[in-house]
């Protein structure tokens, strides 16, 4: 990790020596606890994110097929949240494969997106009668990873019980060390309790501040970037 990153990451935790020769990077209590002050620059993007986002339920009114609409979008979203993980397959790849189930005969890139699809639409179904906890993202990816071809050792469902890394061969030459397990669950209860938190956080900042420190905890062995 550069000067640059440590300095940036120090704002929200701290880098902790461990016994095995590895530095992991500790997050400090979530949400931070001084009042978050946001530049006019980010104000402006979400004031433009929201309205975009208005204007497309605008115009979902007016298509005369608004699943076809969903499909498309979900198929989109799972080629480029894949891709995050090093699967090579496309959108077009996504498409084509629109009428095939997981683990049929498919290469590993385009099997990984139907898995995605299935958790992703599975998610969309199960938000309308279960509230978002931890539980609900180790269904996700239960759903997930279950059969899917390119993944190792991810452990469906489980949140990890072992030290993982980002980057090199091994926790002291890589490039990011996520919190040890026992932090990371207190991190994790931190989490949810901010997801269910009434505050006065802008919607999609909250959104962002959630998936940020979703990465850096990467409470699974395998699959966190999708």
């Amino acid at each position: 990790m550069s000067t640059r990153d440590v300095n940036k990451m120090s704002r929200i935790g701290r880098l902790v020596q461990q016994s095995e020769d590895f530095k992991a990077f500790i997050p400090y209590d979530f949400p931070p606890e001084q009042e978050l002050e946001l530049p006019l620059a980010i104000q402006k993007k979400h004031a433009e994110a929201m309205r975009l986002i208005g204007k497309l339920d605008g115009i979902t009114a007016l298509l005369p097929d608004i699943n076809y609409f969903l499909e498309m979008f979900v198929r989109r979203d799972a080629s480029s949240s894949s891709q995050i993980e090093g699967t090579r397959a496309t959108l077009s790849d996504a498409i084509e494969a629109m009428n095939v189930e997981p683990g049929t005969n498919q290469p590993d890139d385009v099997d990984d997106i139907l898995h995605y699809i299935d958790a992703l639409n599975y998610g969309l179904k199960r938000a309308h009668e279960f509230p978002f906890t931890l539980r609900f993202i180790r269904e996700l990816h239960e759903k997930l990873m279950t059969g899917a071809r390119t993944t190792h050792n991810a452990f469906p469902g489980e949140f990890r019980r072992t030290q993982n890394w980002i980057g090199g061969t091994m926790p002291s030459n890589a490039r990011f060390v996520p919190p040890p397990v026992k932090d990371m669950n207190r991190a994790l209860d931190d989490f949810e309790k901010f997801i269910h938190t009434d505050d006065n956080y802008l919607p999609l900042v909250k959104a962002g501040m959630l998936h940020a420190q979703f990465e850096t905890i990467h409470p699974f062995t395998d699959g966190n970037g999708r």
